[in-house]
């Protein structure tokens, strides 16, 4: 049997900020709402589907996405242009850096609702 993660609910202050940050960010494109969930496609299927949540209910999430050296370029400008803090480590203590992680490149920084995004070239243990 083959398992695959289909889709996740990432619960927002604002479904629609969250949303629109994260597509505007990875440079894709939102899907048309459904129900109470504002859905965000990856390249491998996997659907982040954005809801509004009591603020006070939200649970700080992690999300890494893996893309090419060339959309790693793009979404790192973005970043840099939107004045958006970002951090070389998942402790967010090293502001300002990306890393070089398995001879790639990652970056890590937050949504408005607080969730940690990663963007990484290379998945953990591929490289030196």
């Amino acid at each position: 049997m083959s398992v695959e993660l289909n889709h996740t609910i990432v619960f927002s202050r604002d479904r629609q900020e969250s949303a629109e940050f994260v597509a505007g960010i990875l440079g894709l494109e939102l899907g048309a709402a459904w129900g109470p969930f504002l859905p965000l496609a990856t390249a491998n299927g996997v659907t982040l589907d954005f809801a509004t949540a009591d603020p006070e209910r939200l649970t700080p999430q992690h999300y890494a996405f893996l893309v090419s050296e060339a959309e790693f370029d793009g979404i790192f400008a973005r970043i840099q242009q939107g004045g958006i803090e970002f951090y070389a480590d998942p402790h967010m203590q090293r502001v300002g850096e990306i890393n070089h992680n398995d001879g790639g490149r990652g970056v890590y920084f937050r949504d408005p609702s607080g969730h940690d995004l990663e963007v990484i070239t290379r998945p953990y243990g591929s490289g030196s």
